[in-house]
C-alpha cells in the first residue's frame, strides 16, 4: 500500500500588499494534514490556476468574494488526483476539480469536487476553456453584453486566458468582426493566430488610436478586462446601443491612488450605452449550456487556448507577480 502524506505545503498570506505585490508578501509553509471524515477526500494537486482576480482578495476590502486572511493560506482553482477516499461518490484515482489551489495536498469533502476526465483534455484545460476562465468569457458575451451576428466586437487584455477564450467564442458566435489589444507584437501576432480579424499593441501610442485603427467603422459590443484608457476608448469608438460587459480591470489593480472614472462617460448618455459589471457565479443556469458548446468547439479546433506554465509550489508567487505585468501567454499555470 501507497503510504499516505501526513503533511504538506502552502502558501499563506504574510502580509497585504501596498500597490504591487512582493515577495514578503507571501510565506511557504508545512503543515499537518488531518485524518479524513466521512464522506472526505484527500487530492494530491497537480495544477493550479493563477487569475487576476485573487489579487483584489489580497486587500482587506468588502467585495464579491471575502478577503485572503493574513495567516492563512490563499486558495483558488485546481486539479488533482484523490490518493484516498472515504466517499462513495469519488473514487482512488480519478481526478477532480475543486477551489483549495496554493496548497500541494487539500482535504475536501467530496461534495466539493468536481469529478473530470483527463483522458478527454489535460488537467489544466479545466482550469481554462472548460472551466472558469470559457465560462466567464461566455456569460459576458451572450447575458452580460447580448453579443449578436455580426456585432464588432472589441476585447481588450486579448492574449490573456480569458481574452483569448472570448475572442474565440464571439467569432464562434457568429461576431462579424473581432478586434483585441495586448501589450506586445508578439501577443498581438498570436491572437491573430488564434482567430482575431485584427489586433493592436496598447503599448504603441493611445488606446483610442489604436481601437480606430482596427475598427474604423466603430464597436457594438466591448469586452472589458483592464479598465482606465481601455474602457474609456471603447466608449467613444461604441456605437449607439452598444453594450460593455465589464469583466476586469488588471490595469488598476496595484493602483495606491483610485481611478478616475473615463473621462467621457457622458458619452453614454447620448448613445443609449450599458456598461454592465458581472461575476460570472452570478448565472448558474448558463453552466450547463456552455459545457454542451465548449467541448465541441475544441474539438473543432475553434476554441484554442496558450498555457504558460511555471513548476513547484516555491514559484507560484512570482508566478503570480508576474501575471500581473503581463508575463503570461493565455492562462497562467503552476504545475506541482
Amino acid at each position: 500500500m501507497t503510504q499516505l502524506p501526513t503533511s504538506t505545503r502552502q502558501v499563506v498570506l504574510a502580509s497585504r500588499p501596498q500597490g504591487a505585490p512582493s515577495s514578503d508578501n507571501f510565506r511557504l509553509e508545512t503543515v499537518d494534514l488531518p485524518q479524513l471524515a466521512d464522506g472526505e477526500v484527500l487530492v494530491r494537486n497537480v495544477v493550479m490556476s493563477l487569475d487576476p482576480y485573487m489579487r483584489g482578495r489580497m486587500n482587506d476590502v468588502k467585495s464579491y468574494v471575502a478577503p485572503f486572511e493574513i495567516d492563512a493560506p490563499l486558495d483558488g482553482g485546481a486539479v488533482g488526483e484523490v490518493i484516498a477516499s472515504r466517499s462513495d461518490d469519488v473514487a482512488v484515482g480519478q481526478h477532480v476539480l475543486h477551489g483549495l489551489g496554493w496548497r500541494e495536498h487539500a482535504v475536501l469533502p467530496a461534495k466539493a469536487v468536481r469529478v473530470v476526465d483527463t483522458d478527454v483534455a489535460p488537467a489544466s484545460t479545466y482550469l481554462g476553456v472548460l472551466g472558469l476562465t470559457g465560462l466567464t468569457a461566455y456569460v459576458g458575451l451572450t447575458a452580460v453584453a447580448g453579443m449578436r451576428e455580426g456585432d464588432t466586437v472589441f476585447v481588450s487584455g486579448a492574449a490573456g486566458a480569458v481574452g483569448q477564450a472570448a475572442g474565440q467564442i464571439a467569432k464562434a458566435l457568429g461576431a462579424g468582426r473581432v478586434v483585441g489589444s495586448a501589450g506586445s507584437a508578439d501577443k498581438v501576432a498570436r491572437v491573430v493566430e488564434l482567430g482575431y480579424d485584427a489586433a493592436f499593441s496598447y503599448r504603441d501610442g493611445p488606446v483610442a488610436e489604436g481601437l480606430a485603427s482596427v475598427a474604423p467603422d466603430g464597436i457594438d459590443v466591448y469586452f472589458d478586462n483592464v479598465g482606465g484608457e481601455h474602457l474609456e476608448a471603447a466608449i467613444g469608438a461604441l456605437s449607439t446601443f452598444g453594450r460593455v460587459a465589464m469583466c476586469g480591470a488588471i490595469s488598476q489593480y496595484n493602483s495606491t491612488e483610485p481611478p478616475a472614472a473615463p473621462r467621457n462617460l457622458g458619452l453614454a448618455i447620448g448613445k443609449g450605452l450599458t456598461l454592465r459589471g458581472f461575476i460570472v457565479g452570478q448565472y448558474p443556469e448558463l453552466v450547463a449550456e456552455y459545457h454542451s458548446r465548449a467541448p465541441r468547439w475544441l474539438a473543432e479546433g475553434r476554441l484554442v487556448a496558450d498555457e504558460t506554465f511555471r513548476d513547484g509550489l516555491d514559484a507560484a508567487p512570482q508566478a503570480f507577480m508576474d501575471l500581473l505585468d503581463g508575463a503570461n501567454m493565455g492562462k497562467m499555470l503552476l504545475r506541482l
